[in-house]
């Protein structure tokens, strides 16, 4: 994942598909997400007695950091490493959460000399989210607590891997009670089931999603591109982003 996604669902209609208990002020659509940028997440309050729908940062930032600079570099985790992570093992234990999303975002260079690259937007389409696995904490204290996030990265897998050689771990609904709930075990990060990545439209979209600045429904358009083959994957350290 290369740090880029859309998600425009309200407050109100996360709120009931999650069954969480909202917490946000509302909630803005963003078509292009950015590191750093406000999203919403869904995790388990022991105060609120369940669900809850919050407003984290992108970028987890660790207690121990300096300050929330750090998040920048730290908007996913890998699945191979979290477990262990000093950064993030603590958060995969204790504090897990659902990301919802409308898709996510890929690049993949052309393959003529001095081609540019095509952005790709993986989606399940209009009527169902992409639930990435992620995991919180809370950085600083009083007035100035944050809190934070970031997304689990796993292996690419199916027809991905044309993309790219890594993506978010998505989680079907039938996962999403043991994401947040249950004790640490092999089985939360097990890949996504092959039947729900076979669902994913790969669309081409427009250059504009580049730039951070851009946003708007129009980012998500499908434009002319050249058929997916196997070639050159972009590939990128995903936990130092």
């Amino acid at each position: 994942m290369c740090g880029r996604y859309a998600t425009s669902r309200s407050n109100v209609d996360l709120s009931a598909l999650f069954e969480a208990a909202d917490e946000t002020d509302g909630l803005e659509p963003d078509y292009n997400v950015a590191p750093t940028d406000q999203v919403p997440v869904v995790r388990v309050s022991q105060s609120a007695g369940g669900r809850v729908l919050t407003a984290a940062r992108w970028g987890l930032v660790p207690s121990w950091a300096a300050d929330l600079k750090v998040g920048a570099k730290m908007i996913n985790a890998r699945s191979e490493t979290v477990a262990e992570s000093k950064a993030f093992a603590q958060s995969f234990a204790k504090r897990r959460c659902l990301v919802p999303a409308d898709g996510w975002f890929e690049w993949k260079r052309g393959d003529g000399a001095g081609s540019g690259k095509q952005a790709y937007f993986m989606t399940l389409g209009d009527d169902e989210p992409c639930v990435f696995a992620g995991i919180w904490t809370v950085w600083g204290q009083g007035d100035g607590r944050v809190l934070t996030c970031s997304i689990i990265t796993a292996p690419a897998v199916d027809d991905l891997t044309l993309i790219h050689d890594r993506m978010p771990l998505l989680l079907p609904e039938s996962r999403w009670d043991e994401w947040l709930a249950a004790p640490v075990d092999e089985r939360l990060l097990a890949p996504t089931p092959s039947e729900h990545v076979g669902r994913l439209e790969l669309r081409p979209v427009g250059a504009r999603v580049g730039d951070v600045r851009n946003d708007g429904r129009d980012l998500l358009d499908r434009v002319p591109a050249p058929a997916l083959r196997p070639g050159d994957v972009e590939s990128i350290d995903l936990t130092l982003f």
